[in-house]
């Protein structure tokens, strides 16, 4: 049976669809009613969708994500960056909304991304906590630099304020992803299981859970992969250059690196690991890097084994 494949380029305004092998293509507003007609239209087809590839674009994207999961369409969120190399490598430069969906769903046919279905409403809610979050800490960075720097009283002042008013979000936030997570039994018993690693407290236990939902269900590699921590191999005929990490989902690098620090202190089989790795003549970054990836891989082995780290018998 033929199937379909949909390329959506999502906008604060609109939905741009792409229909594969039929090679249709319509426009929606990106409103309720926009997203009703598109789903219509969809049904329409005659054919059943094999997937809906689609950019994530923060708030943009939400709406009409839910609305399709919700309907029973099968979603493939593809990053930005595979999809303008995609359009690159194919020849087709050109960036409008109308080509950006022809090209996802094209995207779709030659790749076939993986479907991935949405996170919960209550994961969600955490994502943003999350972002604002982040976005906290930036200012508080900022705001403590500027510090230094300022002469005039009521500058310094202000400056204060800023940063008493930052801390007091970060507390208030903190304490809203703290409450979402214990009111929900599955995330709480993840968080149990992440915190009983050496070296792996609250903060950084709800951020794994944040930003890498899939940590237990994933391989090692692809855990590794996919918070950028792997290390890409460079090789061409008889040289072979130094493996490096790239890409990957940055934030989950940041709040790993301390808790490796702590590990190779207090973690009896990673504090062996890094100082195996510095007496084998590895720089001491490389070590840590190796350790925050190994940390993660023992968070996605537990969390696959449902069990809480133990210390091994002597």
């Amino acid at each position: 049976m033929t199937v379909s494949t949909i390329g959506i380029d999502i906008s604060k305004a609109w939905l741009d669809a792409h229909a594969l092998p039929a090679g249709l293509a319509r426009r929606f507003a990106n409103d309720p009613a926009g997203q009703k007609a598109l789903i219509r239209w969809l049904e329409k087809l005659g054919q059943p969708v094999a997937r809906i590839v689609y950019e994530p674009t923060g708030a943009y994207h939400a709406g009409i994500a839910r609305a399709l999961e919700e309907a029973g369409f099968p979603l493939a969120p593809v990053n930005p960056r595979q999809a303008r190399r995609f359009a690159e490598a194919c020849g087709r430069p050109a960036k409008t909304d109308r080509a950006d969906a022809a090209m996802l769903a094209r995207l779709g046919v030659a790749l076939e991304p993986p479907l991935r279905p949405l996170p919960s409403q209550t994961v969600s809610a955490l994502k943003q906590l999350s972002l604002a979050r982040q976005a906290l800490i930036r200012d508080r960075t900022a705001a403590g630099n500027r510090q230094a720097g300022l002469a005039l009283p009521m500058l310094k002042r202000h400056n204060a304020q800023r940063l008493r008013q930052i801390e007091a979000q970060l507390a208030d936030i903190e304490t809203a992803i703290a409450a979402l997570i214990a009111g929900e039994p599955e995330l709480a018993r993840r968080l149990a299981i992440l915190t009983s690693i050496p070296g792996i407290a609250e903060t950084t236990a709800s951020i794994l859970l944040i930003e890498m939902p899939e940590l237990g269900t994933l391989e090692a590699k692809q855990a590794a992969s996919l918070a950028g921590l792997a290390p890409i191999t460079r090789q061409s005929g008889t040289w072979t250059g130094h493996a490096f990490i790239r890409g990957g989902r940055a934030v989950l690098r940041r709040a790993l690196y301390m808790p490796a620090l702590v590990a190779t202190r207090f973690n009896p089989d990673l504090k062996a690991k890094y100082h195996q790795l510095i007496a084998a003549g590895k720089p001491a970054k490389l070590a840590i890097i190796a350790i925050m990836r190994k940390l993660l891989i023992l968070a996605n082995t537990l969390l696959k084994q449902q069990r809480q780290w133990a210390a091994k018998a002597a």
